[in-house]
């Protein structure tokens, strides 16, 4: 081969079309979330209110003393749980089953010893549930000395209006103030840690902005959570503990992972589709983040529906309030850290330049 001769040039290979977004499909097509931004988030500022009121109505009142109504995990005290011996193997029938009002005038009548200096605790201060349809009972006090617990026992049992407890089934547990606060502080102490890592990895991940909002998030889902049990603990003497605790961390773990979904569809259509507004970006990601969402928050649901309705005491609040917090996470991460993330970041579509051949 010669110096002159000229190799031919490769052919060029066509370069494919450029990535496009995702575009959603299904039934939410063409929805806009921007377009009722302020009744979606309207909707969360009322349920925060609502969620305030109830904390200040508690803690005006001298029985709550609290935002919560705290259970026997976080004040201390002593628990007696009874069962009547028709619960084995059961059903009771409707005539044997207890009722409050009856256990109530029951307690009325019972004298406790005092426990040294202390007087002993008023049968009206006693918080009571029933179990099991009322084949069973939960008696929450303030701490009892074993001779005052063995007395309550013994006066439910020999009372004419109640029926046979069954002795070898009763379960009595007594935990101390010290330890009640601890697990207070230690529950507090968690939220705080999930809130501090939650706020480094987004911060990390996306931008500061981000992680602001996606806090917002979190401490939204936990506000309105804390504020339904803040009202069944007004209304219906539902007490909170270590149980609801970790319902709090679950809920933040999942509403963080859904936060992160929808951020990481809004930067993807970022790049992809920079010639739009930051608010159709947002929309169209939202939009097609819906059905993955809505998908995923039932499936979770399930398995908790069911937990809550063919469980009992305190498992059942657990279910509650997990339940409830993965319905209000699956709406922020939808509806409030995007759409505040809209407010934040309104800069204007990037002009697309058309070229003088498709002028």
């Amino acid at each position: 081969m010669t110096s002159s001769e000229i190799l031919p040039s490769p052919p060029e290979i066509p370069s494919g079309p450029k990535p496009q977004a995702p575009i959603p499909h299904g039934p939410f097509t063409g929805f806009q979330a921007s377009r009722y931004r302020w009744v979606l988030l309207g909707l969360s500022g009322l349920m925060i209110l609502l969620s305030l009121l109830g904390f200040v109505l508690n803690g005006m009142d001298p029985q709550i003393g609290g935002p919560l109504r705290a259970g026997l995990d976080f004040r201390g005290g002593t628990s007696i749980q009874m069962e009547l011996a028709c619960h084995n193997p059961g059903p009771c029938e409707d005539s044997e089953r207890l009722q409050l009002p009856v256990v109530r005038s029951a307690l009325a009548e019972l004298q406790l010893d005092s426990a040294g200096d202390q007087p002993p605790p008023a049968p009206s201060s006693f918080s009571l549930q029933l179990l099991d349809n009322g084949e069973g009972l939960l008696l929450r006090s303030t701490a009892l000395t074993i001779e005052q617990a063995e007395a309550i026992e013994s006066h439910l049992g020999r009372s004419e209006s109640l029926g046979q407890f069954q002795g070898e089934r009763t379960q009595v547990d007594t935990i101390g103030p010290s330890l009640g606060d601890q697990l207070l502080r230690s529950a507090l102490l968690a939220l705080g840690a999930a809130f501090l890592g939650v706020a480094i990895y987004i911060a990390i991940r996306f931008s500061p902005i981000n992680a602001v909002l996606a806090l917002g998030a979190l401490v939204h889902d936990v506000v309105i959570v804390a504020g339904l049990f803040a009202w069944l603990g007004r209304l219906f003497d539902v007490e909170v503990d270590s149980l609801f605790a970790v319902a709090l961390l679950t809920l933040a773990g999942y509403s963080v992972n859904d936060t992160v979904v929808v951020f990481d569809r809004i930067r993807e259509t970022n790049g992809l589709q920079p010639h739009l507004s930051a608010i159709a970006r947002i929309d169209r990601s939202i939009a097609a983040s819906l059905v993955r969402s809505i998908n995923t928050s039932i499936t979770t649901e399930l398995p908790i529906i069911a937990l809550a309705l063919f469980s009992g005491g305190e498992l059942r609040w657990f279910a509650a309030a997990l339940g409830f917090g993965i319905g209000v996470g699956t709406y922020s991460s939808l509806f409030v850290a995007p759409l505040l993330l809209g407010l934040v970041k309104k800069e204007p579509p990037t002009p697309v330049i058309q070229s003088p051949a498709s002028a």
